[in-house]
């Protein structure tokens, strides 16, 4: 066991607030499952190599048997920053599988929207090669954050109520699945594992991890978490409330909603 598996597993707070959640949502909502062959998919940031992580932990303790790729895609990085990316899994023990794309190039051709094309397309690729790698799975880094500013932003600037799922399936590769094991695990505590081990990593997994700095000031997350964050100073619970929100949908209560893509309304059922 070398050190950084030993901050993990040896370390209270990270054993609870990382591993132990990260079993909580695998057993929760069935994430992993005999037989199943999964691509971790590693984007280089703090989020995705920490998930590679517990999946090795998940690994040496498993109940059943299941195989896993530690798959990275290059979409056009430059050198050294692939250099980082290739340095951090050799320090931490993960084994990485590499392929490329030509992701970048397309997307410096769009000027609408490029970050939305460049997601994804990311997620198309690695869906493919992940198939062709035999697997059945791929394994995104979302983390509970994500969930609950996903929620947020669909409410005050999409004007619907919808929410990340911790898994679902491929609509363009049948038989594909993909799952998101981090769905528990708060950013901070992740922020917490890296800076207790002296790690750095990629900011982010779009074009703009070519730069010196990647501003995200005006982006809706970044918005959504600024007012997270000031709603808490108020109510402690408000981030539980918001996670625990699209759990607790009264139907009787919503005046439209959509199921497979029709839409239904209260006056259906309305005597």
């Amino acid at each position: 066991m070398n050190a950084f598996e030993a901050s993990i597993m040896k370390n209270r707070r990270f054993r609870e607030r990382l591993f132990s959640r990260f079993t909580k949502a695998v057993v929760t909502y069935e994430l992993v499952k005999p037989q199943d062959h999964i691509a971790v998919c590693i984007s280089g940031g703090k989020d995705s190599t920490l998930m590679a992580r517990l999946f090795q932990e998940l690994m040496r303790c498993r109940k059943f048997p299941f195989d896993l790729t530690f798959l990275v895609m290059d979409p056009g990085y430059r050198e050294e920053n692939r250099k980082k990316i290739e340095e951090n899994a050799a320090l931490l023990d993960i084994p990485l599988t590499i392929f490329e794309s030509p992701i970048f190039d397309v997307v410096d051709t769009i000027e609408k929207s490029p970050c939305y094309l460049c997601a994804r397309m990311r997620r198309g690729y690695l869906y493919k090669k992940a198939k062709d790698l035999g697997c059945n799975k791929i394994a995104l880094g979302h983390h509970y954050d994500d969930v609950i500013e996903t929620i947020l932003m669909g409410m005050l600037w999409g004007g619907q109520i919808q929410t990340m799922l911790p898994k679902l399936h491929s609509q363009n590769f049948p038989g594909m699945e993909l799952i998101r094991p981090m769905y528990l695990i708060r950013e901070d505590d992740i922020k917490a594992w890296r800076d207790a081990n002296g790690l750095s990593f990629l900011q982010c997994a779009c074009h703009f991890t070519e730069q010196v700095q990647c501003s995200l000031t005006d982006s809706k997350r970044q918005e959504a978490k600024q007012l997270i964050k000031r709603l808490k100073e108020e109510n402690p619970y408000v981030e539980a409330n918001i996670f625990k929100s699209v759990e607790n949908v009264n139907l009787n209560t919503i005046v439209a909603y959509k199921k497979d893509g029709v839409r239904h309304h209260f006056l259906e059922d309305y005597d």
